[in-house]
């Protein structure tokens, strides 16, 4: 850990809370907690302790998976299999988190990662698991078997009106079957799979449909590929990060920037269009132009609205 200590890096946390614990009296906090605690611990014996790291919250705790994200998932899972009567909400969100340690010399997490984990947690009911659209693209860029465990849930805004794409995990894969033989088969057709040397693989550039996810165990086939998408006119998104044992970074798809309308209301602009990519690339777009920000994209009526000042 003492490695890590000082870095900034993407990783997946997973936010639990007991639901409704501040309500209890002490007596009952304590003999719940010390069964959370439990619990969790038992959940958490699949994962090396080098590969992640616990932060108590209180009335929950935030788990932050320094490997493979896999891991948050699994987890996640294992919790709801093993939680028995004890209340629980999950949200699971793939972001930058910094390492850090605590007034007490203990290793503790921040950063907009872990504070978008509690957001996507919050949206969930009790025995719920929700996972953020940055975390769901990634699992279904690793293994096609993981996308079909989630649903789409509606987009939500938080108290700062960020909104949040969301995925459910389907009620087939409560207790974690389904992931465990998704896992199976993927470990199975790895050991099939003809070894390749990791600088010569070529990067997977998967289609989410509104913009392009590009990875690669080399940092240079990534780089590579993203330079000939934004010669064909793709727009990078979110800048080239690690996550787990691939690089991986985002683009544009530029088929949709012309889905975004735009009109023109006297000083204000307001673009709507089928999807909130479309839209945030064009508002993008405006504001690089010296447009100022009125309202971020909200979903109205089935279609996604933001609106922007002309300077």
């Amino acid at each position: 850990m003492a490695d890590q200590a000082t870095r900034t890096l993407v990783g997946s946390v997973l936010f639990i809370d007991i639901v409704g614990y501040s309500k209890k009296g002490v007596a009952d906090q304590v003999k719940q907690k010390r069964a959370f605690n439990d619990m969790l611990t038992a959940a958490l014996e699949q994962v090396l302790p080098r590969d992640r790291v616990v932060v108590d919250t209180g009335d929950g705790a935030a788990i932050t998976f320094l490997g493979d994200p896999e891991g948050a998932l699994f987890v996640g899972l294992a919790v709801l299999d093993k939680v028995g009567e004890i209340p629980v909400r999950l949200g699971i969100n793939l972001g930058p988190v910094s390492l850090i340690k605590d007034i007490n010399g203990r290793d503790n997490v921040v950063g907009d990662g872990i504070n978008a984990a509690e957001r996507v947690m919050s949206f969930a009911g009790q025995g719920q698991l929700l996972v953020s659209r940055s975390f769901f693209e990634v699992m279904s860029l690793l293994s096609a078997d993981y996308a079909s465990l989630f649903k789409q849930e509606r987009s939500r805004l938080d108290k700062h009106n960020r909104a949040h794409d969301l995925f459910a995990v389907t009620d087939a894969v409560r207790v974690g079957r389904r992931v465990q033989e998704a896992q199976a088969r993927l470990r199975r057709s790895q050991r099939r799979a003809v070894p390749v040397p990791e600088d010569d693989a070529p990067a997977q550039v998967f289609d989410a449909g509104t913009h392009f996810i590009v990875s690669a165990r080399s940092q240079a086939k990534v780089q590579d590929a993203v330079k000939k998408l934004a010669a064909e006119g793709c727009q990078l998104l979110s800048p080239m990060a690690q996550v787990g044992s691939k690089w991986v970074a985002s683009v544009g798809n530029p088929r949709l920037t012309v889905q975004a309308k735009v009109e023109t209301f006297g000083f204000k602009r307001v673009i709507t269009g089928p999807t909130i990519e479309a839209v945030r690339l064009k508002l993008q777009d405006l504001l690089e132009r010296g447009a100022t920000l009125v309202q971020d994209a909200e979903l109205a009526d089935g279609v996604w609205t933001a609106v922007c000042e002309k300077t």
